[in-house]
């Protein structure tokens, strides 16, 4: 307990620097299936057989050995326009049992896309009792930022990140869903347990707020910790351990400089009050999705957190050590691929979408070692 409680503090302790290492050689890659889209999220139903969603509107169950794909009816339609469209899929921890599959989308309304948590399940090629759980509060006239990454504890509950819709104030406003992590039980209804129930004021859903846009997220169940990543503006992007209430700084604080300029962003780096990121990424890396590695394939990265990154083109390692200092690896830069999403199977291989519309399967190269 007492390593644990140093390796908390020491996280809020900022390390901004990393020892950067570039590394291609030692990562078998091969390509399973090809797209017609951006495919934006991965669930594997085990190893033979992943669920993938496409951002145009459309998702595919996929073999994984032949590549073969089969395309899903029962899905709702989605606004596809700039960053919004069927994003992201998980599979219930109780899936096995229950067949629920659950989803995020940007939702079309009257007053604008909203990024939406839905759930069906999942018979044969059909998606059945289509429900959504909750239509966010996250309307803007921008088609930006809808966050859309989707967890699960070991304790029944459901985790997504929303986005601040491209209106930096929404992400200290509590009284809209827009710029937080929410926090619901599996059905959709609200935990008893949310930090801010209890406020007539603040929605119920918020788990933390003050987040630019988490594309990350990922719960790790040996730690019993969740952990995002997100978009930072020009510089700045950064990789969180959440805390139930805690406010991540957007846009108040911020690491990251205005687009027009070589203008800080809010009123400094850090602020008392307001959670310190566990790393932050200068320049921007684009993160797009998070898991922390457990397999035993790549034994040197156990414990590991993996982050896919589009605006710099690889796959990027962060080790946190107990004091909070963090060391940073990228691999798979000479395939020079935007890369969206990642999963990770029981065996240890990593499967990662592209912008390019391919999905990737990730091994050790032959007689490599690992950094």
């Amino acid at each position: 307990m007492k390593t644990w409680i140093l390796f908390l503090a020491g996280l809020m302790a900022l390390n901004v620097s990393a020892s950067d290492a570039i590394t291609d050689n030692s990562l078998n890659v091969q390509t399973v299936t090809q797209f017609d889209g951006i495919p934006w999220g991965i669930a594997l139903l085990n190893d033979k057989e992943a669920i993938v969603t496409i951002k145009k509107g459309s998702a595919y169950k996929v073999n994984l050995q032949t590549g073969k794909k089969q395309t899903l009816k029962g899905l709702p339609k989605v606004d596809n326009r700039g960053q919004g469209g069927l994003l992201d899929v998980a599979q219930s921890p109780q899936f096995k049992d229950q067949r629920w599959l659950y989803f995020t989308y940007s939702k079309p309304t009257d007053q604008g896309a909203k990024t939406t948590l839905a759930r069906a399940k999942l018979d044969g090629d059909t998606l059945m009792n289509w429900q959504d759980l909750l239509v966010t509060d996250s309307a803007t006239n921008e088609s930006k930022h809808f966050g859309g990454r989707i967890a699960f504890d070991d304790k029944g509950h459901v985790f997504f990140s929303v986005g601040d819709r491209g209106v930096r104030e929404n992400a200290q406003d509590l009284t809209n869903h827009a710029g937080s992590i929410i926090r619901l039980n599996l059905d959709g209804s609200v935990p008893t347990g949310n930090p801010f129930v209890t406020h007539a004021n603040i929605r119920n859903e918020i788990w933390s707020y003050g987040h630019r846009n988490p594309q990350g997220l990922f719960y790790d169940t040996d730690t019993h910790t969740l952990w995002s990543n997100e978009h930072g503006p020009r510089g700045g992007d950064e990789i969180n351990l959440i805390r139930p209430g805690a406010n991540y700084g957007w846009p108040i604080v911020s690491y990251g400089k205005e687009y027009w300029g070589p203008i800080n962003v809010g009123e400094g780096k850090t602020k008392d009050g307001i959670d310190n990121p566990a790393k932050v990424f200068i320049p921007s890396i684009a993160p797009s999705s998070l898991i922390r590695y457990r397999g035993m394939l790549f034994s040197n990265w156990s414990g590991d957190f993996l982050s896919t990154a589009l605006a710099l083109r690889h796959l990027n390692k962060i080790k946190i050590d107990k004091n909070g200092k963090t060391t940073e690896t990228r691999y798979l830069q000479h395939l020079d691929e935007r890369l969206r999403s990642i999963a990770q199977d029981t065996s240890g291989i990593l499967y990662i979408g592209t912008d390019s519309g391919k999905l990737l399967k990730i091994t050790l190269a032959t007689d490599k070692k690992l950094n």
